[in-house]
């Protein structure tokens, strides 16, 4: 046996593929890093892409958190220095958002009062108008830029002007006086959202974090919107449902939310059997729980 027989041959070492994925990935979501203010928003960025925590951990990092971190320390954003994110003017414009919407409770009340003919349709309107209005008052989310889907708008004024055939010119009262407290438990569910938000270092952490808040917005906006009902004198039972599922349609709007599972809701509504609005109000809640929950949802616009 010769000594060349006899010595294994050594494999040759296998080159590392891959190279650097990070850098791979960067160049991917350039145009996303490079306007990214902070990490919160590359990590919102990615998790629309479909980027998960799983994901992550082929990218060696624990989360989309730890993995937006890098990516953004690593965005060339030339010799400038980043300006920091300035605070919204919040005060006088939330300030003037409620007094907004307050108009549509006030006006729909007064004209019910006083008799004035067409006051119900004149109350749809008022509860249908109070819908686009989030839009320009400083709670809405990522599609605030964005067109307003107007047949959503549409079947909300069908589900609206249906029930107020049906119900009377009070419950249109009653749901146009339920726009105030909308607005407000809206806002400050998009600001503890974010707070949360900011808190969280996982996408499944916020997720946990952030189910709860919706489930409690809901019940205190159904706890007001029954307070709204009793002053119109519209029985609860038929408005707080409505109410809920208007508040529900308002925020899933506004957040960015697919409108597909939207129209369906709305249009269940439309049924003519008292469960139908419950129905539609339960199963718009399931699905506000599952894309609110989302951390692309409450990106800031």
């Amino acid at each position: 046996m010769t000594l060349d027989e006899a010595a294994p041959v050594a494999p040759a070492p296998r080159r590392r593929a891959g190279g650097d994925p990070v850098k791979t990935l960067l160049h991917r979501h350039r145009a996303l890093c490079e306007r990214a203010v902070d990490p919160l928003e590359i990590a919102a960025g990615l998790e629309v892409q479909g980027i998960t925590d799983r994901t992550a951990a082929r990218f060696r990092h624990r989360d989309v958190f730890s993995l937006a971190e890098e990516l953004y320390a690593r965005t060339p954003r030339g010799d400038e220095p980043v300006a920091p994110r300035t605070v919204r003017p919040s005060d006088a414009r939330e300030l003037r958002g409620f007094g907004y919407a307050l108009l549509p409770g006030a006006l729909a009340l007064g004209a019910a009062a006083a008799g004035v003919p067409y006051a119900g349709p004149f109350a749809v309107l008022a509860t249908v108008a109070a819908l686009v209005w989030p839009r320009r008052t400083g709670w809405a989310g990522r599609a605030a830029a964005g067109r307003f889907p107007y047949a959503a708008l549409l079947l909300a004024a069908a589900v609206v002007g249906w029930a107020v055939h049906r119900h009377g010119t009070p419950l249109g009262a009653g749901l146009a006086l339920a726009a105030a407290p909308g607005h407000l438990v809206g806002a400050v569910y998009a600001a503890r959202a974010r707070s949360r938000l900011a808190g969280s270092r996982a996408l499944e952490d916020f997720a946990d974090r952030a189910r709860p808040l919706l489930v409690a917005a809901a019940l205190a906006f159904a706890a007001t919107a029954a307070g709204a009902a009793a002053l119109a004198g519209t029985p609860p039972g038929v408005a707080v449902p409505l109410a809920v599922l208007l508040f529900l349609t308002r925020l899933l709007l506004v957040h960015g939310a697919p409108r597909g599972p939207l129209a369906a809701a709305l249009a269940l509504a439309l049924v003519p059997t008292p469960p139908a609005v419950i129905a539609a109000a339960a199963g718009l809640l399931v699905h506000a729980v599952l894309v609110l929950s989302r951390a692309s949802a409450h990106a800031r616009p």
